[in-house]
């Protein structure tokens, strides 16, 4: 059973007919998943009612002048650091991406110290680790008494100790320091929530929920915009700034899924196969945390194609399908051959045909650009996915419980995550080279931790493996990958550090990637069953505009 996509299974398998020519029984596993929940709301929309509003667009462009010239004339360091933070959270950093790397740059070179100044030292560290700069933790060493603990005195401080919290979240493997940051940070800024005001109590809320590392971006920014408005200190030119930019990239966005969903009723999945999760909305906004800027806009509908398609295998392969369909229909995909279409049940044939012509129309768009090169990166590692879902599939047909390498193993590979950080550079930009592409087939380190810090999405299996093979309580296992995860995150981070292995944008997609997986698995499994959370998450985003 898959971890990222993966659904859980009714204990009773239904008896279905098999669809096609044959005219034996089959007996097929049900299960009842929650039903779509958006209907037409997405379709409704006419093409030109999302277009932006002339002057909505006129007045964003001034402000962003606006913000362009606070950032290259500001003169206080510290000034500095605060709007290039707020900047960023408001989600509107990627207009100024070249002001903030300079800025950056000349900050690391001159190794500013800001003294007892926590607040500063902690964001300075933070946003020099999020550009890629090996600073050390060391500069926190002055905060800790005689002993080496941090001093008492900073429980008093709330400001302080959230950043150091955020920063602590930025660490790698033999930092202790951020590691003993954690424990400190969380405990105090706990305890002192309930005596704390908004809307800097709202900002601990959600750190403590999630830190920022681990946030979806553009739910950090829906967010941030309301506790920014309540801010003494804000710049209400850069308020007004990041609410129209994110009114008029809501825009986009809604004229993107539109685009996609008619692409997903075209070819009317849910009627004809009734046994998949009917998730094309939840499929975008997934996509949408890996990338959300305009200049991703083909990648984002790319991608959320592929992501479709692969959530419809999972359920082919864990839920519908019989081991004799799966096997030949896993070599068909493996040789990519259309050819034998004919010889398969109706729903292994239009999810193929849906498959095949997909990527075809992916291939005539980039052959346009000489990108065309990029196609057989795709379908090698779709390949490897659907080789996945079938050993887990054979597993299960054969009774074989597999050693917990074997799961781990194939489980990297059904995550669909190696397989999703590569398609995620298909309809990127130059930066997306063969060499990057190279890299990426090649499971390197960061996305094996990507994949790993997803199991848990469905940790119960590995849970009862460990807990099989190694004699250990239920606690002990989930102490076991918790620590898994921890890890899986310090490798992340160490991956981003430079001189990092391929270009931060690509890098960017992983780690966004696995962003996704800690808010949507944070309380249950958001993606199966999405009316909760979920459901919320994409109403602000994709629905409500920010009133300006």
């Amino acid at each position: 059973m898959s971890i990222v996509l993966s659904s859980s299974l009714s204990d009773a398998p239904n008896k279905h007919h098999p669809e096609g020519n044959k005219t034996s029984e089959v007996v097929r596993r049900s299960v009842n998943y929650v039903p779509e929940i958006w209907g037409d709301r997405f379709v409704a929309s006419s093409a030109d009612n999302l277009k932006p509003d002339a002057q909505a667009q006129e007045r964003a462009n001034e402000l962003k002048g606006e913000v362009r010239k606070m950032l290259r004339n500001v003169d206080d360091y510290l000034q500095e650091l605060n709007l290039i933070n707020a900047v960023q959270r408001l989600g509107v950093a990627y207009h100024f991406e070249e002001e903030i790397a300079q800025a950056l740059l000349r900050m690391y070179k001159s190794g500013r110290d800001y003294g007892d100044d926590l607040h500063a030292v902690a964001l300075q560290f933070r946003l020099l680790r999020q550009e890629g700069y090996n600073v050390s933790p060391d500069v926190f060493m002055k905060f800790k008494d005689e002993e080496g603990r941090f001093k008492r005195t900073l429980a008093g401080d709330t400001r302080s100790l959230l950043s150091l919290y955020e920063v602590a979240h930025m660490g790698t493997h033999g930092e202790n320091i951020l590691d003993e940051a954690i424990a400190f940070t969380s405990e105090h800024l706990n305890s002192a929530l309930p005596h704390l005001n908004p809307p800097f109590s709202t900002l601990v809320e959600l750190a403590l929920e999630l830190p920022l590392r681990k946030r979806i971006e553009r739910l950090q920014t829906s967010y941030y915009i309301s506790i920014y408005q309540e801010d003494k200190d804000r710049s209400d030119i850069l308020l007004e700034f990041a609410k129209r930019d994110f009114n008029l990239l809501q825009l986009l966005h809604q004229e993107e899924l539109r685009e996609v969903s008619m692409w997903w009723k075209s070819w009317d999945f849910p009627t004809k196969l009734p046994f998949i999760r009917d998730r094309v909305v939840e499929c975008y906004f997934w996509i949408l945390g890996v990338y959300f800027e305009p200049q991703y806009s083909r990648a984002r509908k790319m991608l959320t194609k592929i992501i479709s398609l692969t959530s419809i295998m999972d359920d082919i392969y864990d839920v519908h399908g019989t081991l004799e369909e799966l096997e030949p229909y896993t070599d068909a995909i493996q040789r990519w051959d259309r050819s034998v279409i004919d010889q398969f049940p109706d729903y292994i044939k239009l999810h193929f045909s849906a498959l095949l012509d997909t990527v075809d129309k992916f291939e005539e768009e980039l052959a346009q650009e000489g990108k065309s090169y990029r196609i057989p990166y795709l379908k090698q590692v779709f390949k490897e996915v659907s080789k996945g879902y079938l050993i887990e599939e054979q597993w299960s047909n054969s009774g074989h419980v597999p050693t917990l390498e074997e799961y781990m193993t194939n489980a990297l590979i059904t995550s669909a995550y190696p397989m999703l950080s590569v398609v995620s550079y298909v309809g990127m930009g130059d930066v997306a080279t063969k060499e990057a592409f190279d890299w990426g087939v090649n499971m390197p380190k960061l996305i094996e931790a990507a994949s790993l810090e997803q199991e848990r999405g469905h940790v119960a299996s590995i849970i009862q493996i460990y807990m099989n093979e190694n004699g250990s309580t239920y606690e002990e296992a989930c102490e076991k990958f918790k620590r898994m995860a921890a890890d899986a995150w310090k490798d992340i981070n160490k991956e981003c550090l430079k001189p990092t292995p391929a270009p931060m944008p690509l890098l960017m997609r992983t780690v966004n990637l696995t962003r996704v997986i800690e808010v949507l698995y944070q309380h249950r499994d958001g993606y199966t069953n999405p009316t909760y959370e979920t459901k919320e998450r994409i109403l602000s985003v994709l629905v409500n505009p920010i009133t300006v």
